[in-house]
């Protein structure tokens, strides 16, 4: 049985390369929009908090990474979501298609304000 990751490093190591790529992609523009945020494993993925409130999560998978930005980022953003498939508080991201780095940038500093203000 495989050990379960304890840190986003191993997390992410346990890819393959070309899915370790788009994963760190993605941590890294979470991490530049929201420096101050707490990275963590949680649920078995990588996530961020901030103010001791969930911010976002990330997760990869065989055909996708999956993007979490709990509880209203989805809301907020459903007209850019909507070409991508989705399930309850979360979106695909197809592996064989660029990141949308910039829409994820802004669901951040989004959740980032949104944490803020409570």
């Amino acid at each position: 049985m495989n050990k379960k990751p304890s840190t986003v490093d191993e997390y992410i190591k346990s890819f393959p390369k070309s899915t370790q790529v788009l994963l760190k992609e993605v941590r890294a523009v979470i991490k530049e929009a929201a420096p101050e945020a707490e990275e963590l494993i949680a649920y078995g993925m990588p996530g961020y908090r901030l103010n001791k409130r969930p911010l976002v999560y990330f997760a990869g998978y065989e055909k996708h990474i999956g993007f979490y930005a709990t509880p209203n980022g989805h809301e907020k953003f459903a007209k850019e979501f909507s070409k991508y498939k989705q399930g309850k508080g979360s979106v695909q991201f197809p592996i064989d298609e660029p990141m949308p780095l910039a829409l994820i940038k802004k669901v951040v500093i989004f959740r980032v304000k949104e944490n803020l203000k409570k």
